[in-house]
């Protein structure tokens, strides 16, 4: 359970961490969006909103956590997700590029499911 609380926790600070600065401008329609369901293990940073007549929803990082594992399902970012992971100190194993088929995840370097 430690485990769990203390990934819980570096997913937060890191979903928090590439949250633009300018997020939230009270100029605009579109309200960027930390999302943390912790009794489900789901972590997201989106963007929804309106752009003039067009509706806006985009999702640009969504994480999971399932068995014990950091599950990367997306990254619409220039970012490095399981790098910046593994520099705070979670293990490689325990990260899944769920973003990538599950063929190609043994040559990624970092975890299999």
């Amino acid at each position: 359970m430690e485990k769990l609380e203390k990934y819980r926790s570096l997913v937060r600070q890191l979903l928090n961490d590439h949250t633009p600065e300018d997020a939230n401008r009270s100029d605009s329609e579109i309200e960027c969006q930390l999302i943390f369901d912790t009794e489900h293990d789901h972590y997201q940073l989106l963007d929804i909103g309106w752009d003039g007549l067009k509706r806006v929803y985009n999702c640009f990082i969504h994480i999971d956590i399932k068995d014990d594992k950091i599950w990367i399902q997306r990254n619409m970012t220039e970012a490095d997700l399981a790098q910046d992971l593994v520099e705070m100190g979670i293990p490689k194993e325990d990260i899944i590029l769920g973003l990538h088929p599950s063929y190609k995840r043994p040559y990624t370097g970092y975890g299999v499911a």
